[in-house]
């Protein structure tokens, strides 16, 4: 029987008060802590929290977060979405991520990326027009740290190493999760196959099922990297609330508030209501009562064929009790709505 997992997925949206005005960046880490330990008691899977160095977003140093959720929290995996590997160390990422694993008691993951903002490139001295090799490079380096004790290479965009070993070292025998966010390119696709890693394609916007001509690439390209199939996963954007309507007006308020701010920097059009509403209809927007969500998400995940689902919650800076209330919802009863509809033992 397939194995399903469901996590939870936030960017840190710093978020709205009741006055309608941003609570401070320290309050918004506060509030995601508190969040990690509502879907740790919900029964959710993981929770996987994104890396921004900008002005809508609380979190630059995801892995401090999970740091202190390690410590307040009891099942729930703890990841990354995403580590941005361009403009980071592949050392220093295994670094704190094997100690995240330690304190965690095994419940550390990274998901890597290379970044669909790049506000990270000219903070850390990266220069842009090495976008994909720097990926390239420091994604070959950090899969010969995770898999060989010891380390001998000869870097172009990184660091040389002669003989290194990485410290800490990870228990009993364990090798660090770690999964490649995808856009949607088959050259990402091919890329995680090869090195034998589990992908995260993220469905934004459009019709999910035009993903798994996605799933099926990266199976077939496992089997001829001889590496094993792995599972697929994807996250969306989504509300959940009482009802259908409460749910649409939250994401009509602040998904597409953010959407709007995304099309002004990226050239694309304001989101008008027709397309909203077919996003939630057809599209990549999970938004509605528990019911009409866990529908939603049965059926894409036997159209998509992955194995895991999570919902971006909290998107455009919704407020404390509109996340909270998404959360509970989400773990107390859509997701076991979705185990029953896809006939999941629970």
């Amino acid at each position: 029987m397939t194995h399903y997992e469901f996590g939870l997925d936030t960017f840190g949206d710093i978020p709205y008060d009741q006055a309608g005005k941003r609570v401070s960046d320290a309050e918004a880490l506060r509030l995601t802590v508190e969040e990690g330990v509502l879907a740790d008691q919900a029964g959710i899977d993981i929770l996987a929290i994104g890396e921004h160095h900008r002005k809508e977003y609380a979190i630059s140093s995801p892995e401090i977060v999970l740091g202190a959720l390690a410590s307040v929290t009891k099942k729930i995996k703890l990841s990354t979405g995403v580590t941005v590997l361009s403009s980071d160390d592949p050392v220093r990422v295994y670094e704190r991520f094997a100690t995240l694993d330690a304190l965690s008691d095994g419940r550390a993951q990274v998901m890597l990326g290379r970044g669909s903002f790049t506000e990270s490139f000219p903070l850390f001295g990266y220069d842009l027009q090495q976008y994909n090799e720097l990926f390239e490079e420091k994604l070959a380096l950090y899969h010969r740290l995770i898999t060989e004790e010891t380390v001998t290479w000869e870097g172009k965009v990184t660091q040389s190493l002669n003989q290194a070993r990485m410290y800490p070292q990870m228990e009993n025998g364990r090798t660090l999760t770690t999964y490649i966010g995808v856009g949607g390119t088959p050259e990402s696709i091919i890329r995680a196959a090869r090195y034998g890693f589990p992908v995260m394609l993220a469905v934004i916007g459009g019709e999910p099922k035009r993903f798994a001509p996605y799933v099926e690439l990266y199976q077939k390209a496992a089997t001829q990297f001889n590496q094993p199939i792995l599972p697929v996963g994807m996250h969306s954007h989504g509300v959940i609330a009482d009802t259908n309507e409460e749910a649409q007006e939250i994401a009509w308020q602040y998904i597409k508030a953010m959407m709007d701010q995304l099309g002004r920097e990226r050239g694309w059009a304001a989101m008008s209501r027709e397309r909203f509403l077919a996003e939630i209809e057809h599209g990549a927007y999970f938004v509605g009562d528990p019911e009409t969500v866990a529908q939603k998400i049965a059926r894409t995940i036997k159209e998509v064929g992955v194995e895991r689902f999570d919902l971006v919650y909290g998107a455009g800076g919704q407020t404390a009790d509109a996340r909270l209330r998404t959360i509970e919802l989400y773990g107390k009863v859509v997701i076991p709505r979705v185990k029953e509809l896809l006939g999941v033992e629970q």
